[in-house]
């Protein structure tokens, strides 16, 4: 009895533990968007902004960069583009080591897009193995539609229809910062949901569009 109730408050300190380090992460994220413009957060003019100057920001920055910029539109958002997590806040490492091994079939190396319609499309994720094949599996539909985070235009990917577990409920949200240069937010029910999302950034010039893996 004396060893259940041991293990009983020991999964409980566990789980607040985990409980206040989400908080923490989520609080990392600031407030709403402050009125500031891309140039006076990334110190530079966006249009010569590189993902470097991204890596700069802190998490709260990272977010109203997001905040103050808009969404591609489906036209220039057509292909395979290169993908990095951005690795900022108290669960960066943790986010960034779910996403390389066990989001799809090898380390994520980028998403893809194709559009189908005025405000409709679907894409697919791209990942690597050890041994250097390229997987390209994990496919979303794609929108422009109200962001979960301010509601202005982003560019939406939706995975529901095509994947099941924990990527079922899976979300992400991107923004044009550049013509070669994208941010995005993306989030899951296991992580928290929308108030908990990480950030991950797409890097161009996009590669042709091939298609997502026949079973």
């Amino acid at each position: 009895m004396k060893a259940f109730k041991g293990i009983l408050i020991f999964a409980g300190i566990l789980i607040l533990l985990a409980a206040a380090v989400t908080g923490i992460n989520i609080l990392q994220k600031g407030g709403a968007w402050d009125g500031r413009s891309m140039e006076e957060i990334l110190g530079v003019a966006p249009q010569k902004a590189t993902l470097e100057d991204i890596r700069k920001l802190n998490k709260a920055e990272i977010f109203q960069l997001y905040y103050a910029a808009s969404a591609p539109s489906f036209q220039e958002f057509k292909g395979e583009f290169a993908a990095v997590t951005v690795d900022v806040g108290i669960l960066a490492s943790g986010a960034a080591y779910f996403t390389h091994h066990f989001f799809g079939p090898g380390r994520w190396e980028g998403k893809a897009f194709n559009p189908t319609g005025e405000n409709r499309g679907y894409g697919y994720n791209l990942f690597q193995d050890a041994g250097g094949k390229i997987y390209r599996t994990r496919r979303m539909d794609t929108e422009i539609g109200p962001s979960d985070y301010d509601g202005k235009p982003a560019f939406k990917l939706h995975y529901g229809a095509y994947n099941s577990g924990t990527v079922h409920s899976m979300r992400d949200e991107i923004r044009r910062i550049n013509d070669r240069l994208f941010l995005g937010l993306g989030y899951m029910a296991l992580g928290g949901g929308k108030i908990n999302p990480a950030p991950f950034a797409l890097v161009g010039p996009a590669k042709a569009w091939v298609g997502v893996d026949q079973p």
